[in-house]
């Protein structure tokens, strides 16, 4: 399939590069998200569905069941009136970052969209992110752009690539974000995805994206270990996933999310990496050591920070989304290091086949790698930035500095249902 390249060709970035930096700059966008916000956001991740791993973000539907598609044209009325209503001016005219409590543009790495080609044109995306993470960046970009149209179309990620798979060459999309790797591999396997440019491909370090470049993760999350540090200290959690049952200490005092997504991948990497043997006997080892199970990783996480158990195994970010919103909690990170316990999956997107304008998909991709939308993950969903030059929200070390396994194909994680038949036989009610 031929590769369509979006060269950073200064020609074609100077020649519009100074009217968007004036546009940009009579712009104010969303800086304040109210507390209420925060709270809906934990709650999307948490209480009975993992959105972010294993199903869907938030789904609205039509009376007949089909989910209707949102189109705003850049200079949208529905984003510039939330940010004339939302934001006090700040005085200056300078351009402001989307989001809450955004940090410095002139302190973050990586490239700016201002930086990058301008979009121009129509596009659909397939978004298996939901409208309440993702929607504030959309209108973002739909703001900088007034000659760019962008709909979305909201679903789960699985949903989405079956959907995807079902259209064929009649598919409106021409581009699909998902919450996981594996339904990118699936659309790749089928081949349904499109190379993309190495202008893409070179901002995110190649464990985080498809061997053949078809797509590229743009956040990521790690799996850890939250504890309470009137607990224990940093040095007493093993950096080995295999050393948790084994140690006397964690009797009792631990939690787990037996049915959340998340975790149902994390006990799939252990069984890819180390074999079903292993993983069972990991799995009847902490049950022996009496765990807790919770309906879901932010409960855990918050259980942790009230001395309502020591220690657990979640995502990375309900740590830091407890931590927003209290600031004086007992609790921190650890991380293992090269197993199951320290896998680091992705969020991620790709160019359809079916994409009309490939230049232009693939330029978009390129925008969800950009310092605003990097610094938007890290502080909004409290994902890692996965351009290493954007640094973490947080007591997180960089991305670089993280020891995932580095012979597992995150595409195997969806794989879940040698796993499910392998947790029914150690007891546990998934």
């Amino acid at each position: 399939m031929t590769q369509r390249n979006t060269g950073d060709s200064a020609e074609a970035e100077d020649s519009d590069r100074g009217n968007r930096s004036a546009s940009v700059a009579r712009r104010r966008f969303l800086r304040t998200v109210p507390i209420a916000g925060v709270a809906a956001l934990a709650g999307c991740q948490g209480g009975g569905g993992d959105t972010e791993d294993g199903s869907d973000d938030n789904t609205t539907s039509t009376t007949d069941g089909t989910t209707p598609t949102a189109t705003t044209s850049g200079n949208g009325t529905n984003g510039t009136a939330d940010a004339t209503t939302a934001n006090a001016s700040d005085g200056n005219g300078s351009a402001e970052f989307v989001g809450s409590g955004s940090r410095d543009p002139a302190a973050l790495g990586g490239t700016s969209m201002t930086a990058m080609p301008a979009l121009s044109g129509t596009l659909q995306v397939y978004s298996g992110r939901g409208e309440a993470l993702v929607g504030e960046l959309m209108e973002y970009i739909r703001d900088l752009y007034p000659d760019f149209t962008l709909e979305m179309r909201y679903q789960g990620s699985t949903e989405l690539a079956n959907q995807v798979l079902t259209e064929g060459q009649s598919s409106p999309a021409d581009i699909f974000f998902s919450v996981n790797a594996g339904s990118l591999g699936l659309l790749t396997e089928e081949g349904r995805t499109q190379e993309l440019p190495q202008n893409v491909l070179s901002k995110v370090p190649q464990q985080f994206r498809d061997p053949e470049g078809n797509w590229t993760g743009i956040s990521g999350r790690a799996r850890s270990i939250p504890y309470n540090t009137n607990a224990f200290d940093s040095s007493a959690i093993p950096t080995d996933i295999f050393a948790f049952p084994e140690q006397s200490k964690f009797e009792g005092v631990m939690g787990w999310a037996p049915t959340y997504g998340s975790f149902q991948a994390f006990v799939t990497a252990m069984r890819v990496l180390n074999g079903e043997e292993q993983a069972k006997q990991w799995l009847q080892g902490m049950q022996d050591l009496g765990i807790e199970s919770y309906s879901d990783e932010f409960l855990i996480a918050q259980a942790v920070a009230d001395g309502e158990i020591e220690a657990g195994f979640t995502n990375h970010y309900y740590i830091q989304r407890v931590l927003a919103a209290r600031t004086d909690a007992p609790l921190s990170t650890a991380f293992t290091q090269n197993d199951a316990g320290s896998v680091f999956n992705v969020a991620g997107a790709t160019v359809l086949d079916t994409a009309g304008n490939a230049e232009l998909a693939a330029n978009f991709v390129r925008h969800l790698l950009s310092s605003e939308a990097q610094d938007y993950f890290a502080r909004t969903t409290k994902e890692y930035p996965l351009v290493p030059a954007v640094a973490p929200i947080g007591a997180l070390p960089r991305i670089d500095d993280l020891n995932p396994p580095g012979d597992l194909d995150l595409t195997q994680l969806s794989n879940l249902e040698p796993t499910i038949e392998l947790m029914r036989e150690v007891g546990l009610d998934v």
